[in-house]
């Protein structure tokens, strides 16, 4: 597919059948074909479900637009954390978001061959009567992604949250980062009555007055006891040894030559304890990456194989609704080219324009009229519903 003129959007609409519902499709593709391909059609053969009363369909009509809602954000949801969780490699958020059981992307999807094979293989979507079984039941199964992809994302958030904690810990600037996995122990004077190790930041650029002083800031240094223990890119870490009653004169001295004595007690015990609950963070993390993935993998292509059924289900009733009993539409999915959006538009409202002269009367009507969803904002003389792909692009 040519990517450039491709959208990832597809038109999902319906018009009467004429003398066959065929013909109604002939016509629609033979329209949109015959200057230059302004979209690839194909037909979204939806079964025939049993029709209630009018009464009902207008319920059912709201009902769907809420469902319709709810699952595109349960879909865009699982979609937007496969693409947090894949962190570094957004660009195999796309292979990732496989509908129908890894088979096909949505940008691909022909959702009418993927309904297709499910209508046949999945009876449990739909008892063939039009009441709110099959409502109950989309609402169930995409209510339990939702709930579940809650579950799993504050579980594993939480142990990414501690693990960033822990590593930004051991990173950043030597005024502020965790010195444990720096300092070893031969770099301090331990466990002597008089005697303590400072740690100190020098700045690069005041390096050689530290050389210079340090001796000499306070009483009682222990002369050539400082060594460059690290550096990053602005200071050094250097180490110093001295009396333990010098320290706050020390201390005072250094900050006026910019020099920073760090807070630092040298702890085996706690940097172990600190190490060891980053290694466990950072094992659970891989732990949990692939089964999250394998499981977000399987959930959007549930959801958004739900998503193209409640579409389904609404053409279906907003057909009824609009060109009445007996049944006798037909359903075609359209994916347009990016370039003639503007010109297909045109030739869907001259191919379907005569099926409503009171088009113009309707968008001003203030009045609910049974079938048309005035909350759509975009008013058409034949059903028309848009399936957004473009929802599913991470960069």
């Amino acid at each position: 597919q040519d990517k450039g003129t491709k959208m990832t959007e597809f038109w999902l609409i319906s018009a009467p059948g004429e003398k066959t519902c065929q013909q109604t499709w002939e016509k629609l593709h033979a329209a949109t074909t015959k200057h230059n391909n302004l979209s690839t059609n194909s037909k979204f053969n939806i079964p025939d479900l049993k029709v209630g009363t009018l009464d009902v369909l207008v319920g059912l009509s709201d009902e769907l637009a809420k469902l319709d809602a709810f699952v595109e954000s349960v879909v865009k949801k699982v979609a937007q954390y496969m693409a947090d969780v894949l962190e570094d490699s957004k660009d195999k958020v796309q292979e990732n978001l496989l509908a129908n059981g890894g088979k096909v992307h949505p940008s691909q999807i022909h959702p009418s061959g993927l309904l297709e094979q499910q209508w046949q293989a999945e009876h449990k979507f739909y008892s063939s009567s039009l009441d709110t079984a099959p409502f109950l039941f989309i609402f169930k199964g995409v209510n339990q992604i939702d709930n579940d992809l809650k579950a799993r994302a504050s579980a594993y958030n939480n142990l990414k949250g501690n693990l960033q904690n822990l590593e930004r810990k051991n990173a950043g600037s030597l005024l502020t980062r965790s010195l444990a996995d720096i300092v070893k122990k031969e770099d301090f004077v331990l466990d002597s009555e008089y005697l303590v190790t400072l740690l100190v930041i020098v700045p690069k650029l005041n390096y050689n007055d530290w050389v210079k002083q340090y001796e000499t800031l306070a009483e009682m240094v222990v002369p050539r006891s400082s060594n460059v223990l690290f550096e990053d890119q602005d200071s050094y870490l250097c180490n110093v040894t001295l009396f333990r009653k010098a320290v706050d004169d020390f201390k005072h001295k250094a900050r006026e030559y910019k020099f920073m004595v760090r807070d630092f007690q040298y702890n085996e015990e706690e940097m172990k304890a600190d190490k060891e609950e980053m290694n466990r963070l950072s094992t659970d993390k891989k732990k949990q990456f692939g089964p999250l993935v394998r499981w977000l993998k399987v959930n959007f292509s549930e959801a958004f194989i739900a998503w193209i059924h409640v579409k389904a289900l609404r053409v279906f009733v907003e057909s009824v609704l609009r060109y009445g009993l007996p049944v006798n539409f037909q359903a075609m999915l359209l994916q347009p080219n990016k370039k003639t959006m503007k010109k297909l538009r045109e030739v869907l409202y001259d191919l379907y324009k005569h099926l409503d002269s009171s088009a113009a009367a309707i968008i001003d009507a203030t009045m609910d009229i049974p079938g048309l969803n005035l909350s759509q904002q975009e008013y058409y003389p034949y059903v028309y519903y848009k399936i957004d792909c473009n929802l599913l692009e991470f960069k």
